[in-house]
């Protein structure tokens, strides 16, 4: 089964190289702008559903019950924003990343450059070092083989087909690795409520599954910290006591889903490069789907792990913990994988390693190609605007050969740490740094009033509050069975998703204030950038133009394509390598040939257009009684 999945992976990654160009900035990093709907939506999912996030979610499951279940349902609303509200703004912009559109929207390149920082910060210290080690978790516990060489497998693998192919290898192989996450749930589900008995079973079983060792000595854990949740079952839970409060799951868990979905280059991307906003419309429509069935191939088979296996999975005692998984503060993150080693036969277990591969390899590929993508476009380009083609295009690979031996460099990080605390801190940095950035965005879009002085005081602003709680809950640790924590109530005690809720407030009320007191951005420079000019015909007068002393990037072809001289193998060198220069560099979308405008044009026609709302009512109506049954 795993070479099976290997095999797959790299003749689709091979294909993607062979047969699509890759010679120009739009090739390489959107694909031509030629997706059409359903690899779009597949990469969409695979891309959010990494590793650590298939971890996680069956490990809450396990310690908390379906509440973290929303965080998935959740999404559903903001992907109907994204495809309906944001997208459309972005493609009449004519950018290619976030940050060029902030620079767009609000003039010069401090907020750019800023941004572009902390978006690299971000997947590096976030999305790369987590799905590392969630990788490497699953495979220590399932397989008796080298994790480090495992990983440095996995991590050349992807990264080739990446620098080799683009985007475009990136979807078409995140399309695969989405049918292997789907299957090898679908199939641990069927497996894990087989095991337990149904449905009805696990709804009276979890409440009562609690660990043998429940002391150690002279101290015995509290029963809080052992014992199931009564409302378990239940999505929106008491706004004091709650361990997910509901106003932080309505109002919190948004404004985080906002940022993940809605700024996120990793996912606008994607949309991007699709062939027309219908394709993007229909995209989303399909992730949203894909996106109601984790909490019940997921979330719920991880509740059916601490049910199967209590002492492993609801261990309490810090020393039975660190014999199970490795940690003194829990082992509820091993849920996914001991249901892999306990319930899977031998031919179906390869199945399930190559489904944690898939969400691996598709997690690192997205950030890859978008970290690059957000180097060479915002970086690179501000460092050398005079860049030639070629040069961007060796710039974008040489920097995901760069990210390719800093995920290395993580493994025996993840491997070598006895607590999974450091991770649980790295997956705390977008919690407590994503508010500022979704409330600039927001108003950018929405309150053409905003200029970019009261943008990046309060972005600024907003990092500088939440970097001040993240580093107080480092510095005091975390509430735990063990020990109490020593960060005081005021800054550690406002539970994490009403503190994105005042973070996030904050950010709008400097981003105001700040906009307010400063001189307004005259309309010329706004068609088409913001809600209330997005139909506006007239002309945008670019701001960079009228600021001195900023360079505007303009991409300029390489002259000298390949030269008769050349001997055979550098030209098959150039032509593998996507470096067979073409004129005419395009950062902005081109303009549209009869062909492309018909292609196009085919999911715009009224019957498919109602088709698309159609689906669209139907998979809101769906969240909608999942919500009023899970109440």
């Amino acid at each position: 089964m795993i070479v099976l999945y290997f095999l797959a992976v790299m003749g689709i990654g091979l294909w993607a190289v062979l047969s699509r160009s890759r010679g120009t900035v739009e090739d390489f990093f959107l694909a031509g702008r030629e997706l059409i709907w359903w690899p779009m939506g597949a990469s969409l999912y695979a891309s959010n559903l990494g590793s650590s996030n298939l971890l996680g979610l069956a490990g809450v499951g396990a310690s908390s019950g379906i509440a973290v279940g929303a965080f998935e349902w959740n999404t559903l609303f903001l992907l109907w924003v994204l495809g309906w509200i944001f997208v459309p703004i972005y493609i009449k912009a004519e950018v290619v990343t976030m940050p060029e559109y902030l620079r767009k929207r609000f003039g010069g390149y401090r907020i750019q450059i800023f941004l572009s920082l902390l978006t690299l910060f971000l997947y590096i210290f976030s999305r790369i070092s987590v799905d590392i080690f969630s990788g490497a978790v699953f495979m220590k516990l399932v397989m008796g083989l080298d994790v480090y060489l495992i990983i440095l497998i996995l991590v050349t693998v992807s990264g080739m087909y990446t620098i080799t192919g683009g985007f475009a290898a990136v979807v078409y192989t995140d399309t695969l690795q989405t049918i292997v996450m789907l299957l090898g749930s679908i199939v641990l589900m069927v497996f894990a409520f087989k095991e337990v008995g149904g449905y009805q079973e696990l709804q009276e079983n979890y409440l009562h599954a609690i660990p043998s060792i429940v002391s150690e000595g002279n101290w015995t854990a509290k029963p809080e910290c052992y014992t199931p949740r009564p409302d378990s079952f239940h999505i929106f839970r008491d706004p004091i006591s709650g361990d997910l409060p509901w106003p932080g799951i309505v109002f919190g868990l948004s404004i985080i889903s906002l940022y993940s979905w809605c700024t996120n280059q990793v996912i606008v991307q994607r949309c991007l490069a699709g062939k027309s906003v219908a394709h993007v419309k229909a995209a989303c429509i399909l992730c949203g789907y894909l996106k109601l069935l984790p909490m019940f191939s997921v979330v719920m088979p991880g509740m059916i792990s601490r049910i199967l296996f209590p002492d492993k999975v609801a261990c309490v005692v810090p020393s039975e913990c660190l014999k199970h998984c490795g940690t003194r503060t829990g082992c509820s993150h091993i849920a996914y994988p001991v249901l892999v080693e306990e319930l899977i036969p031998i031919g179906l277990r390869g199945l399930m390693v190559s489904s944690l591969w898939a969400s691996l390899m598709s997690s690192l590929t997205s950030i890859f190609n978008s970290a690059s993508t957000v180097f060479t476009l915002d970086i690179y380009t501000w460092i050398r605007p005079v860049a030639t083609e070629k040069e961007l295009m060796v710039t974008g690979r040489f920097f995901i050969i760069l990210l390719l031996a800093v995920s290395i460099a993580w493994v025996p990080v993840g491997l070598t740490s006895q607590s999974g605390q450091l991770f649980e801190y790295m997956q705390a940095v977008t919690i407590y740094l994503a508010p500022p950035i979704a409330a600039v965005f927001l108003l950018a879009i929405f309150c053409k009033r905003v200029n970019e002085q009261g943008a990046f005081w309060g972005l600024a602003s907003g990092l500088l509050i939440g970097v001040s709680r993240m580093v107080a809950e480092f510095v005091y640790g975390p509430q735990s069975c063990e020990k109490s924590s020593r960060c005081p109530a005021l800054v550690c005690g406002v539970h994490f998703l009403y503190f994105d809720i005042i973070l996030f407030a904050l950010s709008l009320l400097i981003i105001l204030g700040v906009s307010l007191a400063t001189d307004p951005i005259p309309d010329k420079h706004l068609h088409r950038l913001c809600w209330s000019l997005r139909n506006s015909q007239e002309e945008r007068v670019d701001l960079d133009v009228e600021m001195q002393g900023k360079r505007v990037f303009k991409p300029r072809a390489q002259p000298d394509v390949l030269k008769q001289g050349q001997s055979c193998l550098w030209k098959a060198w150039h032509l593998f390598c996507g470096l067979e220069l073409k004129p005419g560099p395009r950062l902005a979308p081109q303009q549209p040939t009869p062909e492309r405008t018909e292609q196009g044009d085919k999911l715009e026609t009224p019957l498919v257009r109602k088709l698309v709302k159609a689906s669209g009512l139907l998979l809101m109506a769906l969240l909608f009684l999942g919500h009023i049954y899970y109440f």
